[in-house]
C-alpha cells in the first residue's frame, strides 16, 4: 500500500457483539474497561426491543442495530471493525458531544484506487482492494458520552436505548450510532476545514465533490486559504455528485423557505433563514407584509418577553414584528406579537454566525409563519427602520418558500453542505447544510424527526457514500 496514514490510534481491549448481516460484515470491538460502558452492570428494563437486562447489554445491542443497518446497506466482503467506548465528552444541561467516531487510518495511491491523489477512509480502501489493508487495528475508532442524562449533562435526558426510534423527548441513540458510524465509513473530509490544508498535501476524496458555486471551484483545485474561506460560506458550498444530486429530487422537498426584503431597494433581496418548529411552516405565496420593530428593552431593543405595550401593539398590528432574541423562549415572543395583532414573526439573532439556526419550541396555539435571521441582517434591517413613523417603515418583506428550489439544494439542485461563519471544527463541512427539509441524518445537530434509515426515499446518507466509491 501506498500513502498510509494513521489519523487515530487507540488501544484494543476485548472483542464483543460481532455480527453478520447480507451485504458486508460489521463487528463491534469494546474498548471499555470493566464496569464501564458496554460492560456497565447497572439492571435495566427491556424497552422498544432492546431485550438487555442491565445498561451495558442494551447500549451493546443498539450498536448491533445500527451495525445491522449499515451491514445491510453496504457492499464490501471485507469486514468492517469499530473500536467504541464510553467516555466523558464535553457536556452541560444545555448542549452535548453525543459522539464522535472516524477512520482509525486513511489511505492514497493504492492498487486500483479509483482516484489517484485522493485520501480514502480504511473501510473503503478495504472494499475497493477487497482484503485487509491493516489487520492490526480497527477500521473506525467511535466515542459515545457516558455521562448523558447524569446530573450536569443533559440531567435526567439520557441515551433511549430502545431499538424502535420512539424516543420522545430523550436521544435516540441507534440515530447518533448511525451518524457517527457513517463518518467513519466516509461520510468526512480529511482536509482542516478551519485552516484548509491539506492532509500530507493529498486532498480527500470527499474534495473532489465539494464545489464552492462563488468561485466555482472544487475544493481539491483550491489553495489553502480558498478552503478556509469557502468553509465560511453558507449556502455556497454544495456536493456536486450525481447520485446525491439525483437521489435529493426524490428526497428533500419541494420549497426552499426563505425571508425576501422586497422594498427599500438598498436592501432588497433574499435573506438565509432559520425556520421555526413551531407555528404553521412557511408556504407559497407565502405572508407580506410592512415590517416593524417591536422597541421594549433599552438600548433600542425589543424582546417581546412580556406582552406589548399600547405603542408597540398599535406599530406591529397588521405588520411582520421584528423581534430580538434574548431573555426568553422563541414561543413566548412569537405568541406575544401575535397576540399583538401580527401577521409575522422576524427574529434577529443576538451573536454572530450564519447560517441562523432553526427556531426551537412547541406550542398549539401559534398560527404566524416566524423565521431567524443573522446578526448581520438584521443590522441592515434596523437601519432602514431608524427612520420609520411609528406606524410605518416602507420596510416590506415576504415569508414565504420558493418552489422551485428543493429545501436543502441550490438552484441547480445541488445539495447544500454545512458552511458556518465563524467555522466550527467537527460540524463544518463534513455535513449536509440544516436546510434540508426533512432533516437528514447526517446535519450536524441530531434532530428529533429523523427515522433509521440512510437511504432514499428518506435519507442522503448512503447516496454520497456511493458517490466517493462504496
Amino acid at each position: 500500500m501506498k500513502n498510509k496514514l494513521i489519523a487515530i490510534c487507540g488501544a484494543l481491549a476485548m472483542l464483543c457483539s460481532a455480527g453478520s448481516w447480507a451485504a458486508a460484515t460489521i463487528t463491534i470491538v469494546n474498548g471499555d474497561p470493566a464496569g464501564v460502558g458496554f460492560n456497565d452492570p447497572t439492571p435495566a428494563t427491556p424497552v422498544g426491543g432492546n431485550s438487555g437486562t442491565t445498561v451495558g447489554a442494551q447500549r451493546i445491542n443498539a450498536f448491533q442495530q445500527a451495525a445491522s443497518i449499515w451491514g445491510a446497506t453496504l457492499d464490501s466482503s471485507v469486514p468492517i471493525r469499530v473500536l467504541a467506548t464510553w467516555e466523558a465528552l464535553p457536556c452541560n444541561d444545555t448542549g452535548a458531544v453525543l459522539g464522535s467516531a472516524g477512520a482509525l487510518q486513511v489511505f492514497a495511491n493504492f492498487p486500483g484506487a479509483p482516484q489517484p491523489d485522493a485520501w480514502y477512509g480504511e473501510a473503503e480502501t478495504n472494499k475497493l482492494v477487497g482484503f485487509d489493508a491493516d489487520p492490526d487495528l480497527p477500521e473506525i475508532r467511535a466515542r459515545f458520552n457516558v455521562n448523558l442524562g447524569q446530573p450536569g449533562c443533559f440531567t435526567g435526558s439520557p441515551f433511549y436505548l430502545g431499538l424502535d426510534n420512539n424516543h420522545g423527548p430523550l436521544t435516540d441513540l441507534v440515530a447518533v450510532l448511525l451518524h457517527e458510524f457513517a463518518h467513519g465509513l466516509g461520510f468526512q473530509t480529511y482536509t482542516d476545514d478551519a485552516t484548509g490544508e491539506l492532509l500530507a498535501g493529498i486532498p480527500s476524496i470527499w474534495d473532489y465533490f465539494l464545489l464552492d458555486t462563488a468561485t466555482n471551484k472544487l475544493w481539491k483545485d483550491m489553495t489553502d486559504a480558498e478552503r478556509a474561506a469557502s468553509a465560511r460560506r453558507a449556502g455556497r458550498l454544495v456536493w456536486n455528485g450525481a447520485n446525491v444530486t439525483e437521489a435529493a429530487q426524490l428526497v428533500l422537498r419541494p420549497g426552499t423557505p426563505l425571508l425576501t426584503i422586497l422594498s427599500p431597494s438598498r436592501v432588497a433581496g433574499v435573506r438565509r433563514i432559520g425556520v421555526a418548529q413551531f407555528g404553521p411552516p412557511l408556504a407559497s405565496p407565502g405572508v407580506t407584509g410592512e415590517v416593524m420593530p417591536v422597541i421594549d428593552t433599552p438600548p433600542d431593543t425589543g424582546l417581546a418577553c412580556t406582552p406589548l405595550s399600547a405603542p408597540n401593539v398599535r406599530a406591529v398590528q397588521g405588520k411582520i414584528a421584528l423581534i430580538d432574541r434574548g431573555g426568553c423562549t422563541f414561543v413566548e415572543k412569537v405568541r406575544n406579537v401575535q397576540n399583538a395583532g401580527a401577521i409575522g414573526a422576524i427574529i434577529v439573532d443576538n451573536a454572530a454566525g450564519t447560517p441562523p439556526p432553526d427556531l426551537g419550541g412547541d406550542d398549539p396555539t401559534i398560527v404566524i409563519p416566524a423565521v431567524r435571521i443573522s446578526l448581520q441582517d438584521g443590522a441592515a434591517l434596523k437601519d432602514v427602520l431608524a427612520t420609520r413613523s411609528r406606524t410605518k417603515s416602507g420596510l416590506f418583506a415576504n415569508l414565504g418558500v420558493n418552489l422551485a428550489v428543493r429545501a436543502g439544494a441550490d438552484p441547480s439542485g445541488r445539495v447544500l453542505m454545512y458552511a458556518t461563519d465563524p467555522n466550527l471544527p467537527g460540524s463544518s463541512v463534513s455535513h449536509y447544510d440544516i436546510s434540508a427539509i426533512p432533516n437528514q441524518l447526517m446535519e450536524p445537530s441530531i434532530n428529533d424527526d429523523l427515522s433509521h434509515k440512510v437511504t432514499p426515499p428518506r435519507d442522503l446518507t448512503y447516496p454520497l457514500l456511493r458517490d466517493i466509491g462504496w
